[in-house]
This record gives C-alpha cells, structure tokens and sequence, in this order.
C-alpha cells in the first residue's frame, strides 16, 4: 500500500499556428496543480487478506472455488476536507481468472490461479453515510457501486453523498468496510502436486481530484 502525491502533469497541449505560409515556431504548454493537503490511506492488519491453508480437495475441479469473505476496514485522512479518488493498482496484472477482477499470481508461469476482488460497505464520509462510486474513464463521469458497475481493479474509485446526483464529495475523514471475495480457479486447470502461495497484491493509490 502506499500514496503518492502525483505532479499532475494532467495535459500537455500543443498549439499549431496555421496561415497561407508554415510557422518557424510553436508553443508547448505544461499544466498542473500541486494541492497542500494530503491524504493517508490505512488498512487494517497491514492490509492483509489471509485466508490460512486449505487442502485442494476443497477446490471444486470444474469451476472456481470461492473462499470465505475477509471483511478488513479502511480508512483515509486528509489534512483538510478534500476531494480524492482511490487509483487501484493490480501487482499481479494479467494474472486474474476474470475481467477487470485483481489477479492471485500464476503456477509454472503460466497457470493463473484466480481472482479476488474488493465490495465496499458501510461507507461514512466525515462520520455520514456515504455512497460509494466509480468511473471507467478516468473520472469524466461516474457510476454508483453495485452488481451491474463494481470496484473493479480497472476503475478508479470515490465517494459521494447519498442521492441522485453521482460525484464525488469533499471529505477529511473517510471509513468503510472492505469485503475481500477470493476465488480461486478449477482444480482441474491447476498443477496443485505441491504447496501454492496465493499471491495476490494491490496498491491502493490517492488520485487528487
């Protein structure tokens, strides 16, 4: 886990004079904000999903298998009331079983052995319900969590107020519930004559909105 108060070298823009005859120049601007407030990301138990060993005969062979759910808290504090989003990073990218889900590492480089990913619940902005959301596109537009649009490890996530109006809020204190869901692939599909590690990772990054 960590946090990185990105420069936001948000857009370059390059603007090209045109007339009857070729410009000998053009301009290259550099835009961004640096805030002053900062945010702090924490996971409870050092942001560690364990679920202990299990043996493969409780994998099921033709379909995945879904461990028990790992509820861990979150929390983020701001310096000040601040709008943020959570940039997730997939450590095991093109590793998971199933789109847009975070990967668990691959057996004999080429086996992949599942999927996890994240549910947010009882969400509370500066100690108010809150709801949670997301966007696809980089924060243009945004979706409220749930079956049909999820915190997928292709999203950027946030929070708003309870409502019809989906944006993300300004808060200095943000708590909710992570629900951890693992799944891991069929046995059948999987080398498991010795012991696996699930190894799952993801960063969890403030994105400064």
């Amino acid at each position: 886990m960590n946090t990185r108060l990105s420069l936001l070298t948000a857009a370059l823009l390059l603007t090209v004079s045109s007339s009857a005859f070729a410009a000998s120049s053009t301009d290259l601007t550099v835009k961004g904000l640096i805030t002053p407030n900062a945010c702090t990301p924490v996971l409870a138990g050092g942001g560690i999903a364990d679920h202990g060993k299990f043996s493969v005969q409780d994998l099921n062979p033709d379909k995945h298998t879904y461990l028990p759910e790992i509820i861990m808290q979150m929390t983020v504090n701001c310096d000040a009331a601040t709008p943020f989003a959570i940039n997730p990073i997939d450590n095991r990218a093109g590793t998971s079983t199933a789109g847009n889900y975070f990967g668990l590492g691959l057996i004999n480089t080429h086996e992949k052995l599942g999927h996890f990913r994240v549910v947010p619940r009882n969400v509370m902005a500066d100690g108010t319900h809150a709801q949670a959301i997301l966007s696809t596109d980089g924060g243009e537009t945004w979706l409220k969590e749930g079956s049909a649009a999820f915190w997928g490890a292709n999203n950027i996530w946030s929070v708003g107020a309870p409502g019809a109006v989906i944006a993300p809020i300004a808060m200095k204190e943000l708590n909710l519930d992570l629900h951890v869901r693992t799944g891991i692939a069929p046995a059948n599909s999987l080398t498991l004559t010795d012991e696996v590690t699930l190894d799952g990772s993801a960063t969890l990054q403030i994105k400064y909105l």
